[in-house]
């Protein structure tokens, strides 16, 4: 008796694997019946509305369907967080989020709608992308070590602007500040735009900027590159030395972007997303939106997304924690 009814469950547990396999299968062919909406937690006009409007704009003709970018800004991304962490895990509503961002949130927030990692499903990452250190062309300052002399040879005279208390911007500075032991006071404005107007201005002393404002800025001699914070030079900015070669040991922030879903997706829609987001990214006209902006394509998948937002994640709590920033 006992043989026949193991057979039994082995014959059970086999179909129920063919059942499961057959509706991956269905709903990887089937998929997408209807278009996609692409969340975005910034305003429009920034680096990641662009990327998301390049890529988004590319798959759309690889998959027979609409990808509709839906900007809902506002508390540091949580708002398109929330809205995505409570959307149908169905593979219609995705998230392209600044993953650094997503990251920061955890520790920033005191109290989030939605658990960082537990409420969202990995897809793929997309990008990666430098900040650029930018003075004002009347400044004094040359180099990452000029700067540094002058914020130590007279405390408190020397100002830097970022996006917002808690941003990437501000981190970068306020790790700039410990690692150097600088005496700067920290200028936050509304958003990665007014702080370029800034230090466009000649307002503050030196700002972290995103690389779009900052390599036309630069081009155009309203602005002076001191150093990109990548571990290697970028295309866009080839005469802009490193955080390192400027004199600055063991600093690098790379800002990545990557694709979430809701949580409970169904695995076969994800690797479909993740296939068509990496085939957009070998396309030529995307390799120029992405060389234009200074980013630089990544095609990993789910997995590494995950093991990312992890390491990030405790990665910038000391940082936050360091850095005394306050969101209501």
């Amino acid at each position: 008796m006992k043989p026949a009814f193991t057979r039994s469950l082995a014959h059970a547990a086999l179909f129920a694997l063919t059942i499961v396999a057959g509706a991956q299968a269905r709903a990887q062919s089937d998929y997408p019946k209807q278009p996609i909406r692409m969340i975005v937690g910034f305003a429009p006009g920034g680096i990641s509305d662009v990327l998301a409007r390049a890529l988004a704009a590319k798959v759309s003709t690889q998959i027979g369907q609409s990808v509709i970018v839906d900007n809902k800004a506002g508390a540091g991304t949580t708002i398109a967080g929330e809205w995505v962490a409570k959307a149908p895990p169905d593979g219609y509503t995705i998230w392209l989020q600044d993953i650094t961002t997503h990251a920061i949130n955890a520790s920033l927030y005191p109290k989030l709608p939605y658990d960082t990692a537990r409420d969202f499903t990995p897809i793929t990452l997309v990008a990666s992308t430098p900040l650029m250190l930018v003075v004002h062309p009347s400044s004094p300052f040359h180099s990452v070590r000029d700067l540094a002399l002058q914020a130590k040879a007279q405390p408190g005279k020397m100002s830097y602007g970022s996006s917002g208390n808690g941003t990437i911007i501000h981190l970068a500075s306020e790790m700039l500040k410990n690692s150097q032991g600088l005496d700067a006071t920290h200028i936050p404005y509304k958003g990665s735009g007014p702080a370029t107007q800034a230090i466009l201005a000649n307002e503050v002393s030196f700002v972290f900027s995103t690389m779009p404002p900052a390599v036309s800025n630069v081009k155009a001699g309203k602005l002076r590159a001191l150093a990109v914070t990548t571990p290697k030079r970028v295309a866009a900015a080839p005469d802009v030395p490193t955080m390192a070669e400027a004199g600055v040991p063991n600093f690098e922030l790379v800002v990545y972007t990557g694709i979430l879903g809701p949580r409970g997706m169904d695995p076969a829609i994800v690797r479909r997303l993740h296939a068509e987001f990496a085939r957009a990214l070998q396309s030529e006209d995307i390799r120029k939106v992405y060389d234009n902006l200074g980013a630089d394509p990544i095609s990993s998948g789910p997995e590494a997304l995950g093991e990312m937002i992890a390491r990030e994640t405790v990665r910038y709590a000391p940082v936050v924690k360091a850095s005394g920033a306050k969101v209501d």
